[in-house]
């Protein structure tokens, strides 16, 4: 591995916030053939679904209209690669899915998937899926091919450059997941932020009024509008899935991530 590689990591290790890890790695990946990139990532799977999407982190380089209806219409659930990274860890380019697609071995949602893909001009790409150590969690990352790079030089550049993709997704990916995952749908103000620490290290209503400065009501109120913002029902709810999402505990840093 190049030093030059070995910069980078330590470039996307040392990111202080998601926006900051995302954008040095896809600027790597834009230098060799993939400027649109998308990542996804939640830790509340369950059976066949991601859970909540508000829950789940969407990153993406592409223009808006295509992250609109690639994620918030649910499009990436119909697409093989995404049917490959529900079951699979590792990489692969995106060359089976067009011998599939031409054999005719995908299913008709899959096919259409694959059909409207190309009209949108995404015909070649690589897939990484992240191994996760929890049941709950799963993460990916799809990388398109510039328009001209065909699947064969795809192809061309995994198998020159593959140890490199994967240390440089793996190091993004990893970065990520440590780094507080903030988004307009899931805010906490510093002082609700703060009496969840306070609850989950064991205080009382009262304790955490002296310690904050504020009346037990007041602490209440943070406590309540800290139960909304995660869509949870109970304090202990909001505590865990405050832990889960990196958002309580964590030096939160100055500038808020982009939607999600």
């Amino acid at each position: 591995m190049s030093e030059t590689i070995l910069a980078l990591l330590n470039r996307i290790a040392a990111a202080s916030s998601i926006d900051e890890a995302w954008e040095r790695a896809t600027g790597h990946f834009a230098s060799l053939g993939f400027k649109r990139v998308n990542y996804g990532f939640t830790r509340f799977k369950h059976l066949k679904t991601i859970g909540d999407p508000d829950d789940a982190l969407f990153l993406s380089t592409c223009d808006a209209d295509y992250v609109k209806r690639y994620f918030q219409g649910g499009f990436y659930a119909k697409t093989p690669v995404f049917r490959w990274a529900e079951r699979s860890s590792g990489i692969c380019s995106w060359t089976w899915v067009k011998e599939a697609f031409e054999a005719g071995r995908l299913s008709a949602e899959e096919a259409e998937a694959v059909r409207q893909n190309a009209a949108m001009g995404v015909v070649a790409g690589i897939s990484v899926s992240f191994p996760e150590v929890s049941s709950r969690s799963k993460g990916a990352l799809g990388l398109i091919a510039d328009p001209g790079l065909t699947a064969e030089a795809v192809d061309a550049i995994l198998a020159q450059r593959k140890e490199e993709i994967l240390a440089v997704a793996n190091m993004m990916h990893l970065t990520i997941v440590h780094l507080p995952q903030l988004s307009r749908h899931r805010a906490l103000s510093p002082r609700q932020r703060e009496a969840l620490e306070w609850v989950a290290d064991g205080k009382t209503t009262q304790d955490v009024a002296l310690l904050m400065g504020v009346s037990p009501a007041m602490v209440e109120k943070h406590l309540r509008l800290a139960r909304e913002a995660l869509a949870v029902e109970t304090t202990a709810q909001a505590v865990a899935k405050g832990a889960l999402l990196n958002m309580i505990f964590q030096r939160q840093p100055e500038v808020a991530q982009a939607a999600r």
